[in-house]
């Protein structure tokens, strides 16, 4: 099989194949452009954190976004996500904000899943190796973040226009060239511009190297590969900046060296901060406390509830990172705030933002019925919330399809159920007040069943045993 063509693109070449020949409007460039850019705007509200090189170059990087320069065409920025997963979680969040402050601002972006990388593991931020992962999980994991990935550019369209002319959004998936490589003419061919000095240099080699564990040689290369797919976007979309998180930037410096050497020109990385737990580690998988952004593994009102619950002097600067708000705007909610610490209104407000993106409208609505029906014993939000919303709501409940015959008493139904013991002790538990249906206690054993008391409109019922144990019936043939 042929080894993969490293060729020179001149400048200027290339610029069609993401509709990048247009200049951007008038409007749109003097509102990114100068000491108020894009750039700096992200700086100041904290997502862009470092920039490679940050000297040195031909062609300096806020001259890529400023009007009269280079930065008259549209640019094109990519992020890389692993499929180590089947879902992303929030701490891929503000690489997403990024991809998207540049596509508000008339860019066209490239959201990358590493089909083929993800099998051999990135080791940055790691102190040990990944856990392998099959081929078919990893395809089956690619597929899932490429749906994940449109469906919150989808979201981001339909629900946080600002009516601009906005660039593209485009998901890609580098099994796709890979696939196509042999292994001896790729390492011919690219492995020659790669100095074993300066990989073993890198920061997240050197602490893999001197760990009890080592590093293997898949880890190594990934780099190597991680630069390729720089260089492939570079060749085939003009793209000139990659955004990755903090702990990226030694991959991100192997890509800028690599297309430098073959082509001379330049090539940027920009940073954005790592989101941390309160105890300081890294939200994600690999620590056990990712918060997912797919429903089935998070759901909605527990994403919301994420964000509601962050703490006081945190709650500013995720504004500013996790929203598009304007900053003017977040310091009115903050102003707010003082006056009115008990109403939470910032957290709330974050929350909002956030689960819109993630899960759309009907996500929110759904996040704020579930708020409603477990925070404030809303019967109102019980009786038009679906199986689904009551399965995430109370996960650990067991949920049982019961059908309701004639007479069918407060004492049948919890032992239909099997919520209580059996005997006199089960009786107890109702007279002594120990029992709710629908958030209304109940201290007749032998009462029967109401219709649109303890059995809502949409058939359910919500029976809760003591302070945390919760069943959900479903009624049947009602």
């Amino acid at each position: 099989m042929a080894a993969p063509i490293l060729r020179c693109i001149s400048r200027g070449q290339g610029l069609g194949t993401l509709g990048l020949s247009g200049v951007l409007p008038l409007g749109l460039r003097e509102a990114h452009s100068g000491a108020q850019g894009l750039l700096a705007m992200q700086k100041a509200r904290g997502l862009f954190k470092e920039f490679f090189p940050e000297r040195g170059t031909k062609t300096e990087l806020p001259e890529l976004f400023d009007r009269g320069t280079a930065g008259s065409f549209p640019q094109t920025i990519y992020c890389g996500f692993d499929p180590t997963a089947d879902s992303l979680h929030v701490g891929h969040l503000l690489a997403l904000l990024g991809l998207f402050h540049f596509q508000r601002a008339g860019h066209n972006v490239i959201a990358l899943v590493g089909g083929a990388t993800a099998r051999l593991g990135d080791p940055s931020g790691r102190t040990k190796e990944r856990e392998a992962l099959e081929a078919e999980r990893v395809q089956s994991n690619a597929r899932a973040l490429r749906q994940g990935l449109k469906a919150l550019a989808a979201n981001h369209q339909q629900l946080f226009a600002n009516g601009r002319t906005w660039g593209s959004f485009t998901v890609l998936d580098n099994s796709a060239w890979y696939q196509k490589q042999d292994v001896v003419d790729f390492l011919a061919a690219v492995g020659g511009h790669f100095r074993m000095g300066t990989l073993l240099s890198r920061l997240s080699v050197q602490t893999r190297l001197k760990s009890s564990e080592g590093m293997s040689l898949a880890e190594f290369l990934y780099q190597v590969l991680q630069a390729y797919d720089f260089y492939y976007l570079f060749q085939h979309y003009r793209c000139r900046v990659q955004l990755g998180g903090s702990d990226q930037l030694g991959n991100i410096m192997s890509g800028y060296e690599f297309i430098h050497k073959l082509t001379g020109e330049d090539v940027f990385g920009i940073s954005v901060p790592l989101i941390t737990s309160t105890t300081g580690a890294k939200l994600g998988k690999s620590a056990g406390n990712a918060v997912w952004l797919n429903r089935d593994k998070t759901s909605p009102f527990e994403l919301y509830q994420f964000f509601v619950r962050q703490q006081d002097d945190l709650v500013e600067r995720y504004l500013k990172l996790f929203t598009f708000l304007p900053l003017p705007e977040i310091d009115h909610i903050m102003q707010l705030h003082v006056k009115e610490p008990e109403k939470r209104g910032p957290q709330k407000r974050l929350a909002t933002e956030v689960t819109k993106l993630v899960h759309g409208q009907e996500g929110l609505d759904s996040a704020k019925r579930c708020t409603q029906a477990l925070y404030h014993s809303s019967i109102e939000a019980l009786e038009v919330m679906s199986d689904q919303e009551l399965k995430e709501l109370f996960k650990e409940a067991s949920f049982s399809e019961l059908v309701l015959d004639p007479g069918t008493s407060v004492l049948d139904t919890c032992r239909k159920a099997n919520a209580i013991p059996g005997g006199p002790r089960g009786y107890r538990m109702i007279t002594e007040g120990g029992v709710s249906i629908n958030h209304r206690q109940v201290t007749n054993p032998e009462s029967v069943l109401v219709v649109g008391q303890h059995i809502l409109k949409n058939g359910l019922s919500l029976l809760k045993i003591g302070k945390r144990n919760f069943y959900i019936i479903k009624w049947l043939q009602l």
